[in-house]
């Protein structure tokens, strides 16, 4: 029974190897377990020697006459060529490119915003394509575009070199800029900004500050209460401390 979608697997990425019965060459190269040279030998004795070593005969080099195979675990293989694939990954920020895209009329402070962000691109071992596009009536004095792109290749001088003179295609300018080497490349100054702040210590508010030093287990003093005023006249004792009939003389 057919199924309604196609499969779901996906190779891996990378080169596909042929290993032991793919490999359809007649004669092949072979490199030992050890590395070394072991000459030109037919496919059936190749095979013949891996299984004797217990590893796989994995073809490195198809085009070549006759194609290169190598006696080792398939398995070990893969692993040591991706280990390789991303060690390499780790410096190809130098064939990254970035564009920055200026006007002739840019104002000062956004050309300084379009460097900043060029100088962090070069920093990060990243090319830049400077673009300056010409609207309208701008063609017309295409000198003030050259300006511009003149400012900025002398402002990021210390961080990048251009590859070419700036030149006019159609309607724009283009040049490429690619970054100095490390040892000869100017730091980037947002990081030295940031390696120069420091936090301070946070300062006492004013209230504390002016408050009177107190010993720690001082007891406060305690209140006088004045002792209660004798009563001038005496009243007679009755059950209430208002009695209505207090005054009422009985014949």
């Amino acid at each position: 029974m057919s199924r309604p979608y196609s499969s779901r697997y996906f190779p891996p990425p990378g080169p596909a190897y042929k290993v032991n019965g793919k490999i359809r060459a007649r004669e092949v190269r072979v490199i030992g377990v050890d590395g070394k040279q072991m000459g030109v030998l037919t496919l059936g004795d190749a095979l013949t020697l891996a299984r004797a070593n217990g590893v796989d005969l994995v073809e490195i080099a198809p085009n070549a006459a006759p194609p290169v195979c190598r006696l080792v675990d398939y398995g070990k293989f893969r692993y040591e060529q991706a280990k390789k694939d991303k060690e390499s990954r780790k410096h190809q920020h130098g064939t990254r490119v970035k564009e920055i895209q200026l006007s002739p009329k840019i104002d000062p402070h956004d050309l300084g915003v379009k460097l900043g962000h060029a100088i962090d691109f070069l920093c990060e071992d990243m090319r830049v394509k400077v673009t300056l596009k010409f609207r309208g009536r701008e063609m017309a004095h295409t000198e003030f575009g050259f300006q511009v792109i003149d400012k900025f290749l002398k402002d990021i001088a210390p961080y990048g070199h251009p590859d070419f003179a700036p030149k006019q295609v159609g309607r724009g300018l283009h040049v490429m800029v690619s970054p100095l080497p490390r040892n000869k490349r100017a730091k980037n100054p947002r990081l030295l900004e940031g390696e120069g702040v420091k936090a301070a210590p946070p300062a006492l508010t004013p209230a504390v500050a002016t408050r009177p030093s107190q010993p720690v287990n001082a007891t406060p003093p305690r209140k006088t209460v004045p002792p209660p005023s004798p009563r001038t006249t005496a009243q007679p004792s009755s059950g209430f401390a208002n009695n209505p009939f207090a005054q009422l003389e009985i014949k």
